[in-house]
């Protein structure tokens, strides 16, 4: 469908994101005449064509392809000579293409069915309520009570190590090789760096993680580190602790290319190593250049727009959310489910819904590595940090019926509470399926759960969700099976 082009809106939205387009779908759903420019060729944003969905495709195909290398064990045979299982890399990207394509297509389904006109182009804020969109159909202006800036973030690197898109690449070339690399090192280990070392790893390449700081996964809960790192060492993938990329060269040879890198460790010692890829995993940055909000007068943190906690921006009928947004000290998760979530607050107080802030601290996390991670609430040191009096419980995924008979024994459930008020904290999970469990726990955190009521609160058997609750028991020294 297609607006009046000189018709006034109630908001424009600039970016089609998981923010962006949940935003506009919910404001829409309020009665709010809502626009989306978008200048990407689908919507969805990085979430859906570069990011989340492409990626986690990626995993689903080294799970298959690990219970295929382990098919003996489950009393399967692939016939005479019991052929390697091997990856067909273009048959994964076209199975991954064609999820993508088919959950784009569903945004743009939404929003045909809630009436949102998606304006192709790129946006820049050019005054109170104004946005001009160039390119993709034409130039034009629209004008609307309310702007909201979803513009995400974008992959970036280093000072000193230039991306080729070729051998020095970021996920956003990873995701999308048609060969598997017979080496890759990858800098950074939060959430991109080690999904990126399961997939690789388990599709055969030799794997190094370089991280700056002392523990890979570094915002995640230390035991949590602790088991990653071990898990890793258990496949093969080496891991580079305390240790920076002091530079990263193309050397070109016979067969194309290849990348050495000098590294330097926190002792000053020097190594260097020359791989086929070298990842940049080191973070994402907001994405603010050509969108005119410094002539807006938009106040900006570090290249982020700044914003309270209902995500209102310095200047009256804009308001931003997501990747491209800071709250200035505190601390704000790149996560999709988070930009959504802020989408929806905004759409609702836009339309002058009584809203509440979120609270950043029930925040799940989700990392698809192998073993997963799942993560909600106060890590332990940060709930010692803020004063409280920690007692912690822990239990190992190994011991369950369930872990045995899938065969996924690594990990734990590691719950942080207070022992006064026997108040929940933080749910800190390694292990198969942790980011399917940590919803329990990020609803136990909302409905401010104790750790008695969590223990009252019958688990099923065989599951491995039995592992939250026998957490909960051993948090009070009272575990059953260990």
């Amino acid at each position: 469908m297609s607006a009046d082009p000189k018709a006034p809106l109630d908001v424009v939205v600039i970016g089609s994101g998981t923010g962006g387009y949940v935003a506009a779908i919910r404001a829409a759903q309020l009665g709010l005449k809502t626009a989306v420019v978008e200048r990407e060729s689908s919507l969805g944003g990085t979430c859906l064509n570069w990011g989340c969905i492409p990626t986690k495709a990626l995993l689903e195909h080294a799970h298959a392809l690990k219970i295929a290398q382990d098919a003996a064990q489950w009393g399967i045979s692939f016939g005479k000579g019991d052929a390697k299982p091997a990856i067909d890399m273009s048959v994964v990207n076209a199975r991954k293409t064609k999820i993508v394509t088919g959950l784009t297509k569903g945004v743009e389904y939404l929003f045909k069915k809630n009436s949102i006109e998606w304006v192709k182009g790129t946006g820049r804020i050019a005054g109170k309520g104004k946005v001009d969109v160039t390119g993709g159909d034409g130039k034009r202006t629209l004008t609307a009570r309310e702007i909201i800036v979803a513009t995400g973030s974008a992959a970036r690197s280093v000072p000193g190590i230039e991306i080729d898109k070729k051998h020095i690449i970021t996920s956003d070339q990873a995701q999308g090789l048609t060969e598997i690399p017979k080496s890759i090192a990858i800098m950074g280990s939060g959430a991109v760096g080690v999904e990126f070392a399961s997939i690789f790893r388990r599709f055969g390449s030799e794997v190094t993680v370089i991280e700056l700081l002392p523990r890979i996964v570094p915002n995640e809960d230390e035991a949590v580190s602790a088991e990653l790192s071990k898990a890793f060492r258990k496949r093969g993938i080496t891991v580079k602790t305390s240790t920076k990329v002091v530079s990263a060269a193309v050397v070109k040879n016979v067969k194309g290319g290849s990348v050495t890198i000098e590294m330097q460790d926190e002792a000053g010692k020097k190594e260097s190593l020359t791989i086929e890829k070298l990842l940049v995993a080191t973070g994402r940055g907001p994405v603010t250049d050509g969108l005119g909000v410094v002539e807006a007068g938009i106040k900006l943190d570090r290249g982020y727009v700044l914003v309270d906690n209902l995500f209102r921006t310095n200047v009256p009928g804009i308001s931003a959310i997501g990747d491209v947004i800071t709250m200035g000290d505190r601390p704000h998760q790149q996560l999709a489910h988070l930009a959504s979530a802020e989408g929806i607050v905004l759409a609702e107080r836009i339309a002058g819904q009584q809203v509440h802030p979120i609270n950043y601290d029930h925040v799940p996390g989700c990392t698809y590595c192998e073993p997963e991670i799942g993560s909600v609430g106060l890590t332990e040191a940060e709930a010692k940090k803020r004063g409280y009096d920690v007692r912690i419980g822990t239990f190992p995924f190994g011991v369950l019926g369930r872990a045995k008979v899938s065969g996924e024994i690594e990990g734990f459930v590691k719950i942080v509470a207070e022992k006064k008020y026997d108040q929940l904290l933080g749910v800190h999970m390694i292990g198969s399926r942790a980011t399917e469990l940590v919803a329990e726990a990020a609803v136990a955190l909302r409905l401010e759960c104790t750790v008695e009521e969590l223990i009252r609160t019958i688990h099923a058997h065989p599951t491995m969700s039995e592992a939250v609750g026998e957490a909960a028991h051993a948090t009070h020294g009272a575990a059953i099976h260990i």
